[in-house]
């Protein structure tokens, strides 16, 4: 995607979008090489609380990130496509996260605390949650049929985008994508 486009189309979004409703076509616009999987919600859907477990054993939830964005991504530890995307994940959690934006990884199904730890070691990864979802029961819940599978969460919690398969979260699409969805709040 070129630069002066990428500019126009953020320009555009950030001066007239609307935060429950932002302009899907210009979003999709912004969509370029892998990105081109994510699919906008033409109203945000609700996402299930549910207890997830974290790398010490206490119960967290999504409930925990309401009033920011959300990448919600899960993965497992076989999966070769997830253990692809990881890096660019932890790579987008550690330029973009802050108090309105946060990457979630969370294991769905048979992935032990140790197997978690050691793909988080190989793969050099350092700022991403290591929640585990291990029952699949917000899998389940909210549809996921296979991995990696990922979703954007708006700050009220609910699903506004959703992507079946790997892409390079940290690219210029999915910055753009990012911060136009941020900006039109």
């Amino acid at each position: 995607m070129s630069f002066i486009r990428s500019l126009v189309l953020y320009t555009a979004l950030a001066l007239g979008a609307n935060a429950a409703h932002a302009d899907i076509a210009a979003l999709e616009a912004l969509r370029d090489g892998g990105m081109k999987k994510l699919n906008f919600h033409t109203e945000p859907k609700p996402v299930p609380e549910v207890v997830l477990v974290d790398e010490k054993g206490h119960d967290r939830g999504l409930s925990e990130y309401l009033g920011q964005w959300v990448v919600l991504n899960f993965w497992a530890t076989w999966c070769p496509p997830c253990r692809h995307e990881m890096p660019s994940l932890d790579r987008l959690e550690a330029t973009l996260g802050n108090d309105d934006f946060a990457v979630v990884t969370v294991a769905t199904g048979r992935n032990s605390p140790q197997g978690i730890d050691r793909l988080f070691e190989e793969l050099g990864i350092a700022h991403l949650p290591k929640w585990r979802d291990a029952n699949s029961v917000l899998a389940r819940r909210m549809g996921v049929m296979g991995l990696p599978l990922t979703v954007i969460l708006n700050p009220d919690g609910q699903e506004v985008a959703r992507m079946q398969g790997d892409a390079e979260w940290d690219s210029d699409s999915a910055r753009a994508i990012i911060a136009a969805l941020m900006n039109g709040s």
